[in-house]
């Protein structure tokens, strides 16, 4: 399959236009391209017509993706699965690598990185499909010794050096008998300091040495029997360095006996950073969050500690009339008014603090459909306080009939509120904030501004803005963290975080957001 016009490739997607253009640019390439709206409909084209290659959606109703990749693998574990994530969905990606998927790619798509998925993906599907050959010839060759089976399987060489997977192969006593390059890699280790030299078990981690033994190849809830499906364990390599890894294994039988073992290792380093790589991003937003946090803080109790004075003096003024004598029709007309406003400072109070408590919780990214004017609502709630504190006029515009966004409303409120606070920074001795927002219909964008009429920013510093840790300000009130969460936040919605500013004529920061 060295020509792109014998590849068929199935693209699954909900979204038609994304369909139309992935299809024509790989058309154009020489493919044979079918497509299907949604999960089902493709794993139905899967059982008919027999791609070679995948792309699904992960997100998509009915049947998402990390569904289909698991339907497609039962049909024919030799497809290769490239699945179609948004940027801010990189744990659902990951799990996809854990089940087999050969690679992944984000939203939107671009050619390169298109190409380059499918081209990983043919590598490892001509490398899976001439490797099951060499096992089947290996079979019905039936070597009648070791050696006979070490000098195939060097006639071959070449055949497994081919392959992107590390390849061990003992005997039935599992003494290793052949490695390839990738495999020593792996362990850091030279062919000579292993064949012949080491036993299969001595290359795992001490504690899961008795998890992996031929006996378990018959075991059903680790694969077929005398075929070890996806298993997950760790090798030790030298220096004991620890290297987790996903085996595939399969035992070779000769004349009806076993004779040994072929075993195929998928390194999962780059998996294991992703995962550190996304725990680092969620703590990094969650300390961003705490320190708005902590600026909210004296302000909302300010907000609050007048509405409850009230109450309490209210409460207490009605006490006192009712322990002197029993209320008048005159009195209980005051106790009612009073009464009213004790319910309506009560319920500000308790919608202020519920939108500090939301605000403040630590929860996993839940991409929704998400309401501007309610984005907005939140972020002003929580913040109108601070702005009357620093003597900041504000001033809002949100334009009618502007479409939901799909997001996380949290994280889109952390990013506003830290847009807030920094044009908050921006004007020491007052002024105006305007919030507004609309909808670009021939774009089909939604665009949020915040604009202040402070200090401005020099022209120099603009490109630096939303580095981590780099600050304008003055010791002790930031540490440069704030711009470079939002603009996390914001690329991971597929969005785009604009600035335009001059020095003493303010900033405006645009969020601009794609409606799909």
């Amino acid at each position: 399959m060295e020509n792109d016009n014998q590849w068929k490739v199935l693209l699954i997607d909900d979204e038609a236009d994304i369909l139309e253009v992935v299809s024509l640019t790989l058309l154009d390439s020489g493919y044979e391209v079918i497509t299907a709206p949604d999960g089902e409909t493709g794993i139905e084209l899967c059982k008919s017509q027999h791609p070679q290659i995948v792309t699904t959606d992960i997100r998509m109703p009915g049947i998402n993706g990390i569904q289909v990749l698991e339907e497609v693998k039962k049909i024919d574990p030799d497809i290769e699965v490239i699945v179609v994530t948004a940027f801010g969905e990189m744990n659902l990606a990951i799990r996809a690598l854990q089940l087999d998927a050969s690679d992944f790619i984000t939203k939107p798509i671009n050619d390169e990185s298109l190409h380059l998925a499918l081209k990983r993906a043919k590598e490892r599907y001509t490398a899976r499909r001439q490797l099951k050959d060499y096992t089947k010839l290996i079979e019905k060759e039936n070597a009648e010794t070791t050696q006979a089976l070490i000098r195939t399987l060097e006639f071959r060489r070449n055949l497994i050096e081919s392959s992107m997977d590390g390849i061990l192969a003992c005997n039935e006593t599992g003494i290793i008998v052949t490695m390839n390059s990738v495999m020593e890699n792996l362990l850091g280790c030279s062919r000579s300091d292993v064949i012949y030299k080491m036993t299969m078990d001595q290359i795992f981690r001490q504690e899961e040495k008795q998890d992996f033994e031929i006996k378990h190849l018959k075991e059903r809830k680790y694969g077929d029997p005398n075929h070890l499906f996806l298993y997950e364990t760790t090798l030790v390599g030298k220096d004991n360095k620890k290297v987790p890894v996903q085996v595939y294994a399969s035992v070779i039988f000769d004349q009806g006996k076993e004779d040994g073992m072929v075993c195929f290792f998928r390194d999962l380093r780059e998996i294991r950073r992703l995962e550190r790589e996304f725990e680092d991003q969620t703590k990094v937003l969650h300390q961003d969050k705490m320190m708005s946090l902590g600026r909210l803080a004296a302000s909302v109790v300010h907000e609050i500690n007048n509405p409850l004075a009230g109450i309490l003096n209210y409460i207490r003024l009605m006490i006192r009339i009712v322990d002197r004598r029993e209320p008048n029709q005159e009195q209980m007309k005051k106790f009612k008014r009073y009464l009213e406003l004790v319910e309506s400072e009560t319920s500000r109070c308790s919608k202020i603090v519920s939108g500090l408590l939301t605000f403040s919780r630590k929860s996993p990214a839940s991409f929704t459909e998400v309401r501007i004017d309610d984005l907005l609502e939140r972020s002003i709630l929580l913040s109108h306080h601070k702005l009357a504190l620093s003597n900041i006029e504000l001033k809002t515009d949100v334009g009618g009939n502007i479409p939901v966004i799909n997001g996380d409303i949290n994280q889109l409120q952390q990013c506003v509120i830290n847009l807030i606070f920094n044009a908050i920074d921006a004007m020491p001795n007052g002024g105006t904030l305007w919030i507004s927002a609309n909808y670009d219909l021939q774009g089909k964008m939604v665009i949020i501004s915040v604009r202040d009429n402070g200090i401005g920013i020099a022209e120099e510093n603009i490109p630096l803005l939303f580095e981590p840790f780099f600050t304008t300000k003055k010791e002790g009130y930031g540490v440069g963290l704030g711009l470079s969460t939002a603009w996390g936040i914001v690329e991971r919605h597929g969005g785009t975080l604009k600035v335009e500013s001059r020095p003493g004529q303010g900033s405006t920061f645009k969020l601009i957001f794609p409606v799909t």
